[in-house]
């Protein structure tokens, strides 16, 4: 069968009008399905814990879970559609998601909650994964920062909206609802899919690797600094960014006496900070190069956590809201900027890169949000720990380490 390969573009133009499209929509919802998979269903634990006959505290293990499958999965996902290609894997990974969602929505018991929602990770994962892969196939350069800075928008929109609708979704209808309207989402992706894109990957641009040969790919990866760096600098915020959803609703509700429908409406109100810094973060790159934007970013997101710390002796929403703001800005310009100069050089590896940036992410994930709720602080102190810490040793290492991670070198496409 003929594959309907769209070729990489490199030129402004075509670049452009490709990203006015429906694929740069296509890939948006490709990546936001992961984050929207994971906090879409926060405010029904409490709801869910009754129901299962266990605390709420408990059913957080079902997030470290989904978070730790989503992570081990993209090593898995980002190679094989290296080899065979991006279609089959992003399909078939949706239809492992369709199947954890349902087992989701009928089960009985914590234990059986949380393997499904290990299978449900272990499906969208490769969504998540081969949206930036997909984008580095089809393009480069400033193209390919602006399509990965709408793509990194839809996956903070995705967190930010989703609780909202959680708990109308919970109030109305259940908290079963809330995984039939995932699985909805998820099956509508693939006939999109198929009608917007073909198949990326061409058969003469894919590399087979064997357990070995992996390993040597993973570790030339890890100790190639033009991937390091900016791939450690994105991770690092987003892994921030997860601790302050894990946070932030003890911190709004539990500090400072905010109620569930104002905390929804919070969160809503953060996507709009992230919206601005991933428009703007082409445009700065175009006028100042990726270095500066990411190292600005990196010092606004230090300096929201330095704000954070400053205020966490006497909360009140006014501070943590402004100091959240700065945070996201710098978050929102790392990020995308971070993410396209990290895949950027690996043309042919795209997939492997993109999965085990995806791998930092979810596992620096992972930890910040067990630092948040474990660290031995108050939850604002403890969350401006967090993002100070994560923002300055990126920000140290961009500015320390040489060779610069942005040296000439050739691109593998």
């Amino acid at each position: 069968m003929r594959e309907n390969f769209v070729p990489d573009v490199s030129g402004p133009s075509s670049a452009h009008r490709r990203a006015r499209g429906g694929i740069i929509l296509l890939l948006a919802a490709l990546a936001a399905i992961g984050p929207l998979s994971t906090t879409i269903v926060l405010p029904s634990f409490p709801s869910m814990a009754s129901e299962l006959g266990v605390s709420t505290r408990d059913l957080g293990l079902t997030l470290s879970a989904f978070f730790i499958s989503f992570a081990v999965g993209q090593l898995l996902a980002g190679p094989l559609s290296d080899r065979l290609g991006r279609r089959p894997v992003v399909l078939g990974g949706l239809a492992i998601y369709a199947l954890g969602t349902i087992a989701c929505a009928v089960v009985t018991s914590l234990d059986g909650l949380l393997a499904a929602r290990i299978v449900q990770a272990l499906g969208v994962c490769a969504a998540s994964v081969l949206s930036r892969a997909i984008a580095r196939d089809l393009f480069t350069g400033e193209a390919l920062a602006k399509t990965l800075s709408l793509t990194m928008i839809a996956m903070a929109a995705a967190p930010g909206f989703s609780p909202l609708l959680g708990s109308a979704l919970e109030s109305h209808l259940g908290w079963r609802a809330t995984f039939m309207v995932l699985l909805a989402s998820g099956v509508a992706l693939v006939p999109l899919y198929l009608l917007a894109l073909g198949e990326t990957h061409p058969s003469d641009r894919r590399a087979a690797h064997t357990s070995a040969a992996l390993a040597r790919a993973y570790g030339s990866l890890v100790i190639d600094f033009r991937f390091l760096l900016p791939a450690a600098a994105a991770s690092l915020v987003v892994g921030a960014l997860n601790a302050f959803f894990a946070t932030t609703p003890s911190i709004l509700i539990g500090v400072i006496g905010l109620t569930s429908l104002q905390l929804g409406l919070f969160f809503a109100t953060t996507v709009i900070v992230v919206f601005a810094a991933g428009m703007a973060a082409p445009k700065l790159v175009h006028r100042f190069g990726a270095p500066a934007v990411l190292k600005a970013g990196l010092a606004a997101s230090l300096l929201g956590a330095l704000l954070m710390l400053a205020g966490a002796a006497e909360p009140s929403l006014p501070m943590f809201a402004f100091a959240v703001a700065v945070f996201l800005l710098g978050m929102g310009l790392v990020n995308p900027v971070g993410t396209a100069a990290a895949l950027q050089p690996f043309g042919k590896q795209a997939g492997l890169a993109s999965a085990l940036l995806g791998f930092m992410q979810m596992a620096l994930s992972s930890v910040d949000a067990f630092l948040a709720t474990r660290l031995p602080l108050e939850p604002m102190a403890a969350l401006g720990w967090i993002l100070g810490v994560s923002s300055a040793v990126a920000l140290f290492a961009l500015v320390a380490i040489r060779p610069s991670p942005f040296r000439a070198a050739p691109s593998d496409s």
